[in-house]
């Protein structure tokens, strides 16, 4: 049997298999008060399976976190139970559902902040982009957090966490890449302080701490994962050693004993063209220093994510795009069977179409 689809525990659960729904942003959030429709419950039922893990959505902790129209969030107590639809839909299927929790910082629009001015570590220039109801449009100019405000924004964190569990999610996701508000702090590209927050590493990982302990304070550390991208440019970020930067988060997090770290591999671009020959960031930066499950993320087919697992550089696999248009990917990817070929276009924002309504198959046995 190939390793891809052998059991494994992950924090206090045990998985059929490894193959992961990626957290993909879908804007399907659409409804007033932004609660999660219906169609998004459709969705991740569709694409549970017996002991698979499906890792929902970043999800915005509050009302100036948001970044994208139609993106999901979790900021007050009315989205409960649209959330709560979402979560039976999995275990209905069998399947376990952590939600990513975000905060896009300075990656926002004044139009998705409530009006106030995006927020980051510093202020650092750049030329980001954020969704509103005019399509895509440059990022509105940021302003540096005050020290007295950060407490806030954790806060924000763990009551979000707490509605999820209350809404009866298995867990939840720190989203610590891509560019957002806590890989801001991480990485000194955008992080320019000189206070607590800043300067050397063990300071620029504090905002990533002290959101995970409040995760941790609601959900205990076995339910709680954290995603990372130590390759990623998105949002303009960088750093200037990062093998130093993200070898210490690794080791960070191994302290607690989190359910797993997710990584974002450098092996594809927006474009879908795929990088060969790089070698993984979870073998190179993270497995030294991190014991427990990897999961590696970033354009895998099958034979991809099997090498990777049986390599042991990562654990388990997410997938995105392919998870999209194959709702039964693992049963798919398990038995060679044809893959449908995902819609680009559909991927941010739309209805149901090439949403919800992409074919199953049945595996049909040999005579």
């Amino acid at each position: 049997m190939s390793r891809l689809f052998s059991p494994i525990k992950v924090g206090r659960y045990t998985l059929s298999h490894r193959v992961v729904l990626a957290p993909m942003t879908r804007l399907r959030t659409i409804q007033p008060g932004d609660i999660p429709s219906p169609m998004m419950a459709t969705f991740y039922g569709q694409r549970a399976s017996e002991g698979g893990l499906e890792i929902i959505e970043g999800t915005s902790v509050s009302i100036s976190a948001r970044s994208y129209l139609g993106a999901a969030s979790f900021y007050h107590d009315g989205q409960i139970e649209g959330w709560k639809a979402v979560a039976d839909a999995v275990h209905a299927k069998g399947g376990r559902a952590f939600m990513q929790l975000i905060h896009g910082g300075r990656q926002s629009h004044v139009e998705m902040t409530g009006g106030v001015d995006p927020v980051a570590p510093s202020v650092v220039p750049f030329e980001g982009v954020a969704l509103t109801k005019d399509g895509f449009v440059p990022a509105s100019p940021h302003r540096a957090l005050g020290i007295e405000e950060i407490p806030g924004i954790i806060e924000e964190f763990r009551v979000a966490a707490q509605r999820a569990l209350d809404a009866g999610f298995d867990g939840v996701e720190l989203h610590g890449a891509n560019g957002y508000l806590v890989d801001q702090f991480i990485q000194d590209g955008t992080n320019r302080r000189t206070d607590a927050y800043g300067g050397p590493i063990e300071n620029r990982a504090r905002f990533l701490k002290e959101a995970v302990e409040a995760l941790i304070s609601v959900w205990g550390a076995d339910r709680v994962g954290v995603r990372i991208s130590p390759s990623g440019q998105w949002g303009g970020i960088s750093d200037s050693d990062p093998e130093a930067t993200f070898s210490y988060v690794a080791r960070l997090l191994d302290g607690y004993k989190i359910a797993y770290l997710h990584v974002v591999e450098p092996r594809i671009k927006g474009d879908d063209t795929l990088h060969e020959g790089q070698e993984p960031v979870a073998a190179h930066y993270l497995r030294p220093h991190f014991t427990g499950p990897i999961i590696a993320a970033g354009g895998f087919d099958k034979a991809g994510a099997e090498a990777i697992v049986a390599s042991g550089d990562a654990d388990l696999v997410a997938f995105g795009r392919h998870f999209s248009s194959n709702p039964d990917l693992p049963h798919r990817l398990q038995h060679d069977i044809p893959l449908t070929p995902y819609v680009r276009a559909a991927f941010w924002g739309g209805t149901e179409k090439d949403y919800t309504d992409f074919p199953r198959t049945e595996l049909v046995e040999p005579a």
